[in-house]
């Protein structure tokens, strides 16, 4: 498990060193869990049931580290790993990535059962079962495949997206809004006409030294040049990252005290939706990154190892609903994911049943350079369109920005490392794919069999010793 992490992850350390070897050794451990289940059925109800049980449990483990706990890290779900293979896939649309894993881990079980006998020369019917476990979800993958004919609204608009290619690090210096905020405006005078219904912009666009009030962004001076822009261009909403906050008179749950005051507040990773009248609705991050934006309690002592990127220690306030942000021309119901929330596949889909037709990716991958990290982060997003057959946006602030079709593929990519702006027909879809309408039901069979067979691995060895 240490290898595994390390191997896939190590583009962590880029942004910090003692996060990324807490990490990786933290998830390491809880890996482990499974494999100490699986041990402990095997030896004590066989490998008959012991394989199946080690299926079960690992389906189970993933499930519970895609909750929103304060370690979740859900980034080695194994079927992530068809990320970069959709035509693989296309019936996660009906199972999720836990189909995935169910098929790696079978296929695995499987091989290895075959070649546990080996001299001896296994039998027909088990390679026979090995082989259609293997080729059968190749097959269901050509039966599941969207028609290119996805039903579609709002054809006729299109959607801007920006890439503005800064530094993240440079975020965080006095004095460089002012150019950030131009730059973004600048990017997106390139491309607008008079068909653009909807401008994203990508993570923490909108990044202050002092963090910006949502109660008053239309006081904000700083922001001035951002409502002139939407004042010129009436006819489009903006979706762009903010890092903000709320202050509140009386103490609650998740605010904090100003230290020195009777005021309390809350700080977001968020994202908002503008027009020139001002902001028309927030979304806070909720799916917050381990470490960066939020720690366990009892796990607080490690605070200074982890150093601010994009996020903060003390912690962010999340939203508890998945509630769509509709655009005020009525053209996009949008599902928007910031960043780590582009993992969470039934989190995701919990958006399109509730109504939204597109899903926006807003980020900021740079923090970890030109590393696996954000190809990886791109892929995924690929898995989140075919689950629920719906168009993805991306907007990245370093790259990959680009557009995604129901089916996975890639479209208009930007390169890393480039300023650049993407203008796009973008259809929004009302399909309702079973995983949708359903969610998890294979993680959800798979919790309640390995419930089962560790109750009855415990009676065994209460009745064992009973005898004895």
């Amino acid at each position: 498990m240490f290898i595994w992490n390390t191997a896939a992850t190590w583009w962590i350390w880029n942004a910090s060193e003692p996060g990324a070897a807490g990490a990786i050794l933290a998830n390491s451990l809880i890996m482990c869990l499974p494999w100490l289940g699986f041990h402990f059925i095997k030896a004590k109800l066989g490998p008959k049931l012991g394989y199946p049980a080690l299926v079960a449990l690992w389906l189970t483990f993933e499930y519970f580290h895609l909750q929103n706990w304060g370690l979740s890290w859900p980034w080695l779900t194994l079927g992530n790993v068809f990320a970069g293979q959709p035509a693989w896939v296309q019936w996660y649309s009906i199972t999720g990535t836990s189909g995935g894993g169910l098929w790696t881990l079978s296929v695995n079980v499987l091989i290895f059962l075959c070649l546990s006998q080996l001299p001896v020369r296994p039998t027909k019917k088990r390679i026979a079962i090995t082989l259609v476990v293997l080729f059968l979800p190749f097959l269901l993958s050509l039966l599941t495949l969207p028609s290119a004919n996805t039903a579609q609204l709002n054809s006729k608009t299109n959607i801007v997206i920006v890439q503005p290619n800064i530094d993240p690090y440079e975020k965080l210096t006095t004095g460089s809004f002012d150019a950030m905020m131009h730059k973004l405006i600048r990017l997106s005078d390139s491309a607008i006409d008079d068909s653009t219904a909807l401008v994203v912009w990508p993570e923490t666009a909108l990044y202050m030294e002092q963090a910006i009030n949502e109660v008053d962004m239309k006081g904000n001076y700083f922001l001035n040049p951002l409502w002139d822009f939407l004042r010129r261009h009436p006819q489009i909403n903006l979706l762009t990252g903010v890092e903000s906050y709320r202050t509140f008179k009386e103490p609650h749950d998740d605010a904090r005290l100003i230290p020195n005051t009777s005021t309390y507040f809350e700080s977001y990773n968020a994202a908002v939706m503008l027009d020139s009248t001002g902001p028309l609705q927030f979304y806070h991050k909720s799916r917050l990154v381990p470490g960066v934006e939020t720690l366990p309690a009892f796990l607080h002592f490690l605070d200074a190892w982890f150093e601010k990127f994009g996020g903060t220690t003390a912690g962010y306030t999340g939203q508890a609903d998945r509630t769509p942000m509709a655009t005020s021309n009525h053209s996009y119901i949008v599902a928007p994911a910031v960043c780590y929330e582009s993992i969470y596949g039934e989190f995701m889909s919990n958006y399109i049943r509730n109504g939204a037709n597109i899903i926006a990716v807003i980020t900021n991958d740079g923090w970890w350079g030109n590393t696996p990290g954000y190809r990886q982060h791109r892929d995924y997003a690929r898995l989140r369109a075919i689950e629920t057959r719906h168009w993805v946006v991306r907007s990245a602030n370093t790259g990959v920005s680009c557009i995604i079709d129901p089916s996975g593929h890639i479209m208009e990519a930007r390169p890393w490392l480039e300023s650049a702006v993407i203008k796009a027909h973008v259809p929004a879809t009302e399909e309702r794919t079973f995983y949708v309408k359903h969610g998890d039901v294979l993680s959800r069979l798979a919790i309640l069999a390995a419930f089962l067979v560790t109750l009855w691995a415990i009676i065994q060895v209460i009745k064992r010793r009973r005898r004895g």
